[in-house]
This record gives structure tokens, sequence and C-alpha cells, in this order.
């Protein structure tokens, strides 16, 4: 039986973006900033839109696949996806699905896209405005636990603790990105740099999140354009190949928010899924040359590498260091174009063109010679997904 893998037969050929705004600030229209990062992305390919024949997206995006194609103008709809689960644990997952749709011959051109306009249809960050209280919330909401940034908290709290990891190799994480947006003029934090001070003096949200643990809330609209190898190595710009991806997450592993009965809390969600990433990738985490790992919050960053292994946990305060972090020099470069933190939070699919471009020399924060850029997306949600890209030389 041939073996099934998404390795090396499709590839990242364009990406694109619109200008990225703080919440409730974006001058146009949600599906508006979407068309234009999807056309941009189709220059950025060398590709007619309207060759454009498989739609993938992830956390109830509202732009749906039949009105983005009619605007488009494409000759066909094939393909029609959205990857389950809130937040942006979906962003690599969309990628997959995509991915797979050119491999088994579903489409031959797809578009993974997120457009976020919260002025024009609410935050993610608050908590529930319902009267009604139902489901797993009712077990959260009563007791204070109402917020993202509240559920989340307990998990990488109680990680930290049973791995004597101090708050120290947070800050570390949230400086990188900051670091790293210095040097971005698209991230919405340029010419806005955190020191120690200024993180250590930043008011808590919750505990063990500061502010600046915590990712922003923007609008905009990002896209990227998967075809086949072929067709990618014969397109404008170096292939990136999409080495391996998975889905999911382990067992019990979502009884209630509030992890009630989740057998392992302290958990980014990764344990199961980074393994059959690799696996498919046929590479492990010492070929990796470059991380991009979605910051909903710093802690779930720090399960994350953990979980893709990167560092032992009781080696987590020594590995995370600010310059270990940093471009060009560090051990493991970390969210080099400012992520979800610095640069925007577009549920994380910036975080995947981050991991493109760095395979293409194109990032702001460049990493001399990278040939392996990993892309993690939302830990800590249901269900997470994460992949990982190559360069020609490692097919």
């Amino acid at each position: 039986m041939t073996r099934r893998s998404l390795r090396g037969r499709v590839a990242a050929a364009g990406v694109g973006e619109t200008a990225y705004y703080r919440h409730g600030q974006a001058p146009e229209p949600e599906f508006v900033l979407c068309l234009k990062a999807i056309l941009a992305a189709c220059e950025d390919a060398g590709i007619d839109p309207r060759d454009i024949d498989g739609f993938a997206s992830y956390s109830n995006d509202r732009n749906d696949p039949p009105s983005l194609a009619t605007a488009l103008g494409t000759h066909q709809l094939r393909f029609s996806n959205m990857q389950w689960g809130g937040g942006g644990g979906g962003g690599a997952g969309a990628m997959a699905n995509a991915a797979a749709a050119i491999a088994g011959g579903l489409a031959d051109c797809v578009v993974v896209y997120r457009a976020l306009a919260q002025g024009q249809f609410g935050r993610f960050g608050q908590g529930s405005r319902a009267n009604t209280i139902t489901g797993d919330s009712a077990l959260t909401n009563p007791y204070g636990q109402m917020s993202p940034a509240q559920y989340y908290a307990p998990k990488a709290m109680r990680f930290m603790h049973e791995h004597d990891i101090g708050q120290e190799a947070l800050r570390a994480i949230a400086m990188a990105s900051y670091h790293h947006a210095q040097a971005n003029p698209r991230a919405v934090m340029y010419g806005r740099p955190l020191t120690e001070q200024g993180y250590d003096e930043s008011r808590w949200i919750t505990e063990p999140f500061h502010l600046y643990d915590c990712c922003m809330e923007n609008d905009g609209a990002a896209a990227i354009i998967l075809v086949s190898a072929e067709r990618a190595r014969d397109l404008k710009q170096t292939p990136a190949f999409v080495l391996g991806a998975a889905i999911g997450a382990g067992y019990r592993v979502h009884s209630t928010q509030a992890g009630f009965a989740t057998p392992d809390l302290a958990s980014s969600h990764f344990k199961t899924v980074a393994r059959h990433m690799y696996e498919m990738a046929e590479v492990g985490p010492t070929d990796v040359d470059v991380v991009q790992c979605y910051e909903n919050f710093t802690g779930g960053v720090l399960m994350s590498l953990v979980e893709h292994g990167f560092f032992a946990p009781e080696e987590a305060m020594d590995f995370l260091k600010l310059e270990n972090l940093i471009a060009p020099t560090g051990k493991l470069p970390l969210n080099t174009s400012g992520g979800n933190l610095a640069e925007c939070y577009m549920h994380g699919l910036e975080l995947q063109i981050e991991a493109v471009r760095q395979l293409r020399g194109q990032s702001t924060s460049q990493v001399a010679g990278a040939k392996v850029s990993l892309a993690v997306a939302g830990p800590m949600v249901t269900p997470v997904s994460t992949i990982i890209f190559g360069s020609e030389a490692v097919l």
C-alpha cells in the first residue's frame, strides 16, 4: 500500500495581506478586506484569481466561498471547506485541508484565508454578552471564568508550577515577538518596543498573564495560495513545500473548558498532534530552523515548544531567554514577524505567511539559509493543528 502523505506534493505559491488595523478601525467591510488579501496573494503568485477553484478557512470565518467565488469571477468552485474549532487552532488545519484537497484531486488551486473586522461584528477577546448561559459556559461563567485569558490561564499556571518555571520564560517569549516587530513595518506594534521593565510593570490580566502576554485584537485579512508542487515550481515565487501537517488533540481533551475531567490539564494539546506531523514530514525538532508559534497567550507557546520537542519542561528557564529566540543568531528564532502579540492578530494566518516568507528569504527578520519552517496554530484550544514547510533542498 502506498504511504499516505502530503510530503512534497503541495506548495504555498502566493501570500497576501491587507494593512492591519487595531480592532474596530478597518476602513472597509470585512468581505472587501478578504477579497483584497486574496487578490494580493494571487498577484504574489502570478496566477489569475479566476483560476482559484477551492477555498478553505477556519474559526467560523464569515466570508463564504460561493460569495467569494462570485466576486472573484472564478471559473468554477470545486472545494469549499471550514475547519472546526474556535480561535486560531484551525490555522494550520485549513492549510492541511487545502493541501489534502489538491493532493487528492478535489481542486487545483486553493486559497486559505482569514478576515476580521471586529468593529463590524464584535470582539473576540471579551466575555460572553448572552443573557442566558448554557453548556460548558454554565460551569465557568458564574464563577468569573468568562474570557479566553481566564479559560487558559489555569493550564499555563499548572504547567509552570509543576515544572518550576518562572515568569521570565513568558517574558522572553513576549519580548521576542516585540523585538521582531520593530523590523517589520507591517506590524501594528512597529515603533513600540517592549522592555523588561515595561513587561514587568504592565498590569495583570489573569495570572500568569500580564498585558503583554496576551494577543492583540485586530482587523484585516490574510490569504495563502496553495497549488501542486509541480505547478508551484513554474510560478513567480520560491515554493514553500508542505512537508507534514496534523490536526487533532489527545484523550478527553475537551471535558469542559474548565478542564474538570481532563486528565492532562497542563497541556497545549500537541502531544499526539506534533508526533504525527513530524512522522509525515520525515524531519524532527533538530531540523527546524525557525518557528512561528501562535500566541493567544505566551503560556501556550511555552507548552507548545515543549510538546513539539524543542526542550524538556525542566530546560525551559535555560532555553527561553531572549537571545535564544531572536533572528538571525538565536538557537530557535521565534515569531519573526512579531506574531499575534506584536504584528497582528489575524487568527494566526499571518504566522503561516511568515513561515512561507522565511523559506523564500523575504522575512524582515530573516534566518540565514532557512530550509525548514514550522507554523503552530492555536495552542490550548481544541482541535489544534500544526504544519511544517520545507525548501526544495529538503525534498
